[in-house]
């Protein structure tokens, strides 16, 4: 194999360089009416404006090397954005915005079009999905219905008769060589016309994304999709990369995990750490869904050659809590990034075939039986997770929530503020599981903390969980 050289490496941004600016709409919000300029207006106070404030101080400083969400805010605690209304739009002031942003005082446009993203999502969310009597967020229905308008307002949803967007799941946190072979797999999947769709933040998501670009490229491919999926929760810790062309934030995890599965036609997943093995956990629980047994939905893990000790311990997760019969249900290649765009194609090619059989949409998999548990949002607080029933005697739908829940609470407690300020206050989460669970359980999370998969650039980690023995 040929293998793609990658050397390129983006110089650091700025220190604390803070700039003020006013900025037009990039992207999305162009052409408003007075009533959508109204309701952009009503953004100015209460816990909106906040949400807004701070989705917008992720984007800006788009290439940090920091993923404590909590820190992030402290140290930019003078930023404010605002909206200004104008006859024919909206604009933003922005004070005290990070330097990284600018380049000669002029914001960076990628950046620019992610930030009006934002501020038409959570506009969107704010006025259109909980506001509004429209959706019954109370049934597994509305939920479905409210993820599918929040995607197709972001213009991620797209009229095709083509199935070419392959989910890319990883950690944010990982070594060179594993950023290098995800870039190798991108390139590959690039050259085959496919699409990329991430968690938008670096890493194993940023990786794909400059690769298929390049594969893009020399197929003079030039309406490649690099569509970025988030939610406010994590957004500070992983905000947008540049490669992005596509920005779509959902109000929570639950619906970011739901949008993720129902616009992929290929999942691939590189080694991570607990933020990947919780979506996992929610795809494989939804493919054990007797309900979905008929679903066509290839599911990919890679990495390099080094990386086979990762594999392992989930499979042996998976397999302990789950049954031998998931092994069904994925693939598993080492340093064979070529295979890995093979099986992806065959994959996709079934589900063409499938989606064209039954009539189902190529742009969002409405067939698919999300359970409604797996829909409710999980907030952590140590209570909830003491709560937690992780024991291989439970029926599996509900150890497989129970896992998922889990590691969605570490995912808190390590990158998002209300997380990271609970376990300041009173310490670390407890977990309890029975001892056949413990084991594998601790032996994939002790080699996450060993790995540095926990903190980007290798940072310091105090474990945010205690598991109970």
């Amino acid at each position: 194999m040929t293998e793609l050289p990658m050397t390129y490496s983006e110089p650091p941004p700025p220190g604390d360089d803070r700039i003020d600016i006013d900025v037009s709409p990039r992207g999305s919000l162009e052409m408003l009416s007075q009533l959508e300029v109204d309701a952009l207006r009503r953004l100015g106070s209460g816990s909106a404006h906040e949400l807004f404030r701070r989705c917008a101080l992720a984007v800006l400083n788009s290439g940090t090397t920091q993923d404590d969400a909590a820190a992030i805010f402290e140290r930019f605690h003078d930023f404010d954005i605002e909206v200004l209304q104008r006859t024919r739009g909206v604009k933003l002031r922005i004070r005290n915005a990070p330097g990284g942003a600018f380049v000669d005082g002029r914001m960076i446009e990628g950046i620019k079009e992610h930030l009006f993203a934002v501020l038409r999502d959570v506009v969107y969310i704010a006025t259109e999905i909980h506001d509004s009597k429209v959706f019954d967020l109370d049934s597994s229905a509305g939920i479905t219905n409210a993820v599918f308008h929040v995607l197709r307002n972001a213009g991620v949803l797209t009229l095709t008769r083509n199935a070419n967007l392959v989910v890319c799941w990883g950690g944010h946190s990982i070594s060179r060589e594993e950023y290098d072979y995800s870039k190798q797999v991108g390139y590959v999947l690039g050259l085959r016309g496919l699409d990329i769709c991430t968690g938008c933040g670096p890493g194993a998501m940023k990786g794909p994304m400059k690769g298929a670009a390049v594969g893009h490229a020399k197929q003079r491919n030039n309406q490649g999709r690099y569509v970025g999926v988030s939610e406010p929760g994590i957004i500070a810790a992983e905000p947008p990369n540049p490669m992005v062309n596509r920005l779509v934030i959902l109000p929570d995890i639950e619906k970011r995990l739901e949008g993720f599965v129902r616009i992929a036609h290929a999942i691939v997943v590189f080694p991570g750490g607990v933020g990947t093995i919780e979506e996992i956990l929610y795809l494989l629980g939804i493919l054990l869904d007797p309900a979905n047994a008929d679903q066509r939905l290839p599911v990919i893990l890679t990495g390099p050659k080094g990386t086979e000790y990762w594999f392992e311990a989930v499979d042996h997760l998976l397999v302990t809590s789950l049954g031998e019969e998931v092994r069904e249900l994925y693939e598993i290649h080492v340093g064979d990034p070529w295979g890995v765009a093979q099986s992806v194609a065959r994959g996709v090619r079934a589900v063409h075939q499938q989606r064209l059989k039954r009539g189902d949409a190529f742009y969002f998999n409405w067939l698919l039986k999300v359970p409604f548990g797996y829909q409710q949002p999980f907030e952590p607080t140590h209570a909830r997770m003491r709560a937690l029933r992780l024991t291989a005697e439970a029926p599996r739908h509900e150890l497989v929530a129970d896992l998922r829940r889990a590691f969605s609470g570490i995912v808190a407690g390590n990158v998002k503020e209300p997380g990271i300020r609970q376990i300041r206050e009173h310490g670390p989460w407890e977990l309890s599981a029975d001892p056949k669970l413990l084991e594998p359980l601790d032996t994939l999370l002790e080699s996450f903390v060993a790995k540095g998969r926990m903190k980007l650039n290798g940072q310091d980690y105090q474990p945010c969980y205690r598991l109970l023995r």
